[in-house]
């Protein structure tokens, strides 16, 4: 409750020289008698009347402020404090969290409240609580009402206080036990990772693409902060288009291009949920590289697509098998660096598979994960240069800069651009607006070439120093898969992946083996199994690689 009332003026009073005293401060409101008050904090010495002594045992303001971040659900009075200050008595920045009933005593409801905070541990000793003043304002009640509450919960002990340093939550002898933490299902972290699929996260441009975040918020546009457009930022849009024309040989607009959060969301997009732009009851049999990853299949396999394995050879997927079976309609590849084996499509495929899927109605959809890693030959350029109304481009940001990002793009026919936004829905669910800004401006400001650049150095560093290993340590293994990419493939002996996978788990080195990528469905008499380990190169930072290779070449079988 609010106090209205207004002292009457006061006269000075007369010393017995005659002088006027300066008149007495008004006594405070609502104070009463024999009643220990707290105060706002700030009396300091200098401030005080000399002979006077300060009051020890009344709840402080301190130096702190609170904000209100939520309000009440009806029939509930709710506060959340945030305290600012180093308090010299405990942690200080805690939030504060009450509900009080919307009837009944004030201040037998706070004083209930903060008892059960303290009494369930959610308070700790040492805490500090808002003051008084601020949290009355913040509850709707009157100060003395916070301040009687605070003074009577430091009588009881659950409160000390102390002039000018606040009010705490007391100290105990033995203190609430703090809930028990939730063990992680998350296996400890690897000695030596060599992954692959990852770049190296250390080398990721901090500065350049904080500078890049600058400059495209500053320049953004009012609207870009409201709900997202589904099909992506027209301004990334714009520089994709001019970069996928330069670097990869892409043939588009920016009005074909929908950005999307990644591959595995672009293959959501086109054959997985009720709107699907490739339902699996109406698109037929996907066809897919021998040899690539289990997400993904196990991805296409959840959407009801039925898919069938393409063997490979040294110059990549045999695609003259999607003509025999009529059921194909479309058809998963890695034109420009075959996923994991490596090597390029052949060229004379390169045209068949596109002829095939003109003659057929069809879709080639083209995985180009890690187009800009080139190292020892020109860059392959996009298949979909030579039908873009027949290939469907799919790119990401995960290997050229992180995966973190979660940003990709889909550069389709025209047919299907309205299709895929239908099944995106009405509004952006997925992808950053202002991540998709930042790196629109990170592409047009020549940062992210530059930093390709880097990266393309690096990386190729880390193979050459990976085969120099083998050279010495272990000539008799075969490397492929190295003009290329973020990962090289060492050929083993029949019969001894398994054992030397068991070696590396040992030793606390964690790569992949050969088998894992290999299609349930492709037959030993079409394309026999090969053992080999996957390894990526490109995965542990700079001073953890020499250490990782030393343990690669430790658990090489010896040659036969």
């Amino acid at each position: 409750m609010t106090d209205t009332s207004v002292d009457p003026p006061r006269t000075p009073r007369r010393s017995p020289a005659g002088a006027a005293e300066a008149p007495r401060p008004p006594a405070r409101r609502g104070h009463r008698p024999g009643t220990t008050r707290p105060d706002d904090g700030n009396a300091t010495a200098a401030t005080r009347p000399a002979g006077t002594r300060p009051t020890t045992a009344r709840p402080a303001e301190g130096a702190a402020h609170l904000a209100a971040t939520e309000r009440p659900a009806a029939g509930t009075v709710g506060v959340e404090a945030v305290v600012g200050g180093a308090g010299a008595l405990g942690p200080a920045g805690a939030d504060l969290h009450l509900d009080l009933p919307a009837t009944g005593s004030r201040r037998s409801a706070l004083m209930d409240a903060l008892r059960e905070a303290i009494r369930s541990g959610r308070l700790a000793p040492g805490t500090r609580l808002p003051p008084y003043r601020a949290l009355a304002a913040d509850l709707g009640i009157a100060r003395n009402t916070a301040a009687d509450a605070y003074a009577e919960l430091v009588a009881e002990g659950w409160l000390t206080a102390r002039q000018g340093s606040g009010t705490t939550v007391a100290e105990r002898a033995e203190p609430v036990p703090p809930t028990r933490a939730r063990r992680s299902s998350r296996p400890p972290r690897p000695a030596h990772d060599l992954r692959q699929g990852q770049p190296d996260a250390a080398a990721f441009p901090r500065t350049a693409w904080l500078a890049a975040g600058r400059r495209a918020l500053t320049a953004a546009p009012n609207e870009a902060f409201g709900p997202g457009d589904p099909q992506g930022r027209r301004e990334l849009r714009e520089v994709l288009a001019d970069y996928l024309a330069r670097a990869r040989g892409v043939r588009t607009d920016p009005d074909r291009i929908v950005v999307c959060s990644g591959f595995a969301h672009a293959l959501r997009l086109l054959f997985d949920g009720p709107r699907a732009v490739l339902p699996a009851r109406t698109a037929g049999s996907l066809a897919v590289e021998g040899y690539g990853l289990a997400f993904h299949r196990g991805l296409l396999a959840a959407a009801g697509a039925t898919t069938r394995p393409l063997p490979l050879d040294e110059h990549g997927a045999r695609v003259g098998g999607l003509a025999e079976d009529p059921e194909i309609r479309t058809a998963l590849l890695t034109p420009a660096h075959q996923f994991p084996t490596g090597g390029p499509l052949h060229p004379g495929r390169r045209a068949a598979v596109v002829d095939w899927a003109r003659g057929r109605g069809g879709l080639v959809l083209e995985d180009d994960y890690d187009g800009e890693f080139r190292y020892d030959r020109q860059p392959v350029g996009a298949l979909q240069g030579l039908d873009p109304e027949r290939v469907v481009y799919l790119g990401t940001a995960s290997k050229s800069l992180s995966p973190a990002l979660r940003l990709g793009w889909m550069v389709l026919p025209d047919h299907l651009v309205d299709r895929v936004l239908a099944a995106k829905g009405e509004r952006e669910a997925w992808a950053s607006a202002l991540d998709q800004l930042t790196l629109a401006e990170f592409i047009d400001s020549g940062g992210y070439d530059r930093h390709v650049r880097r990266m393309r150095r690096r990386y190729r560093d880390r193979r050459d120093r990976l085969v120099g290993a083998l050279a010495e340590h272990a000539p008799h293994i075969e490397v492929t898969g190295i003009a290329a990419g973020l990962h090289a493939v060492l050929r083993l002996a029949p019969g001894t992946e398994r054992s030397v996978l068991k070696a590396a788990a040992y030793r606390g080195l964690v790569l992949d083996g050969l088998a894992d990528y290999r299609h349930p469905l492709l037959a030993a008499e079409v394309m026999p199994a090969t053992d080999g380990l996957v390894v990526g190169y490109a995965t542990p930072p700079d001073h953890a690689y020499p250490a990782a290779l030393e343990a690669l070449c430790a658990i090489l079988p010896p040659p036969l």
